[in-house]
């Protein structure tokens, strides 16, 4: 019964924090802050976390899990590689875009530039990297794709897809989530080369 107690907690603090980060940022967010939306001692807070930091990673990780998940669930198995991505980056992009605490971290590392923000916004764009390079590898066994390196290029897929998705539309007429994925494909499947 008391490990129950405990896991409630920590799940109480790890809310409460999510909280916190989304209204108020990382930088504002405090220990005391995150102590009274949860209901707890501060003291407690300290018993599964030493440090602002350790709490911020802990709720990195979960983000880094909501966001796996919203990505595996855009995967289907009997769709060619190319569609099976573009789906996966329009959901990451969509994640981005509207999950609150991820759109209050992108703005604070905009606008103050907050090394633990940077750092963790850091580690959720490794991890989407990573299941693509695993995404890669898995069609580069298949046959589907040539032999090049899968870090690399799902580093280079990525940040295509979200200059043309959400950086492009700064200065030119925003692209259609179709024009996006055509774009990307055509550049990656294709390249720009003329056939000779």
């Amino acid at each position: 019964m008391a490990e129950k107690k405990t896991v409630d907690r920590k799940a109480l603090i790890v809310d409460a924090a999510a909280r916190s980060f989304t209204m108020f940022g990382y930088k504002a967010t405090t220990m005391e802050l995150v102590a009274k939306l949860a209901g707890v001692g501060k003291g407690t807070i300290y018993t599964f976390f030493a440090t602002k930091e350790d709490l911020f990673g802990e709720i990195i990780r979960r983000l880094t899990s909501e966001m796996r998940a919203v990505v595996v669930g855009r995967i289907e198995e009997s769709r060619p590689f190319f569609e099976n991505l573009t789906d996966v980056m329009y959901g990451v992009l969509q994640f981005r875009e509207t999950h609150e605490l991820v759109v209050k971290l992108t703005q604070e590392e905009r606008e103050v530039g907050t090394s633990a923000v940077s750092e963790g916004l850091g580690a959720l764009e490794d991890a989407v990297i990573g299941f693509i390079e695993r995404e890669i590898r898995s069609a580069q066994e298949k046959g589907e794709l040539r032999d090049v390196n899968p870090s690399i290029t799902a580093f280079m897929m990525i940040r295509v897809y979200l200059a043309l998705a959400a950086e492009w539309s700064r200065r030119h007429a925003p692209l259609s989530k179709e024009e996006v994925a055509e774009q990307l494909t055509g550049l990656f499947q294709h390249g720009i080369c003329a056939k000779s």
